[in-house]
């Protein structure tokens, strides 16, 4: 069954051209359900009913596990059986009939405007971890993107004289993002001081760059790198954001997408339309988007108490 597996996850990189990390949030998904069948005694896909499947998703139900883990899991399943009746490994989908548990809407936390400030300003630009740390949260502010795709993000991605940058977000999908004032003047800060520094740290005794000694510079087509000049990972990425809001003394639960959350969210404070922050944001489906709208009622009962005959 695992070789199953291997063949759907394939369909879905090359075929759907899906993320990579949603490719292997999908792998853990579907092993998480085939050990589950392999526990009850099931040794073949073909002999999976609805029943099944209904008591796996109570089974996760009972561990605590959110609506939302539990809808994503039974997507990865939906999409598996279907794919392999299609490809006539089964003779049907026992998946057909099985409703989605129903989700509550759990509102993002987000930051205020001064714990924004207060954690982009953590960040020392007078030294080269912090001139491109302070770029990296100024980008993730102005932008909204995921920290996966800050991750990816190439220098030939970024157009510092125009004030826009490229991204590719899921499924291969790309969209231009507007760049902000601070975003750029970090983010030119840090090209000039210190991503040539991480490439190429000049050493006590060691010739500098430019010399004709032979050794051969190293080159990376991210923009943002580590210390040891490699692409900067997702994980580093969420580890400074941690770092950083503990030192600004930020109360609030921080998680891997805040800054993306309160992006759309002041965004939609100051009266930003909601297929703009969409847009932005990269969201396929505007109902993704609304979640941020909850925001938005002190603006409109301020707006309703103006305008409104009988306030």
């Amino acid at each position: 069954m695992k070789e199953l597996i291997d063949s759907f996850l394939d369909y879905l990189s090359v075929e759907r051209a899906l993320a990579k990390n949603t490719i292997v949030a999908y792998r853990g998904d579907l092993n998480f359900y085939l050990d589950f069948i392999d526990k009850r005694g099931i040794v073949a896909l073909s002999k999976v009913t609805k029943d099944d499947i209904v008591e796996f998703m109570l089974f996760q139900k009972a561990q605590g596990i959110s609506p939302a883990s539990i809808s994503r899991r039974l997507a990865a399943i939906r999409m598996f059986h279907r794919f392999l009746a299609r490809e006539r490994v089964l003779k049907s989908d026992p998946t057909t009939l099985i409703d989605s548990p129903k989700l509550w809407k759990k509102i993002p936390d987000t930051l205020s405007l001064n714990e924004v400030e207060a954690l982009i300003s953590q960040a020392d630009a007078r030294d080269h971890q912090g001139a491109r740390d302070k770029a990296i949260l100024e980008t993730l502010y102005a932008t909204g993107m995921r920290v996966s795709e800050l991750s990816d993000l190439k220098t030939n991605n970024v157009n510092l004289d125009i004030g826009f940058l490229r991204c590719i977000g899921k499924g291969n999908k790309e969209r231009i993002i507007p760049l902000g004032k601070k975003a750029i003047q970090s983010i030119k800060r840090y090209l000039e001081f210190s991503r040539e520094h991480f490439l190429n740290p000049v050493r006590s005794g060691a010739p500098r760059r430019g010399t004709s000694n032979g050794v051969k510079q190293k080159k990376s087509e991210f923009l943002f790198i580590s210390r040891c000049g490699a692409k900067l990972s997702r994980q580093s990425v969420w580890k400074l954001i941690k770092r950083y809001a503990l030192e600004a003394k930020i109360k609030k639960s921080i998680k891997v997408h805040t800054l993306r959350h309160s992006f759309a969210t002041h965004l939609l404070e100051r009266g930003a339309d909601l297929r703009s922050v969409q847009e932005m944001l990269g969201h396929s489906d505007i109902s993704t988007t609304q979640i941020y709208t909850h925001i938005d009622k002190e603006r409109l009962k301020t707006i309703h108490k103006l305008f409104h005959p009988r306030p």
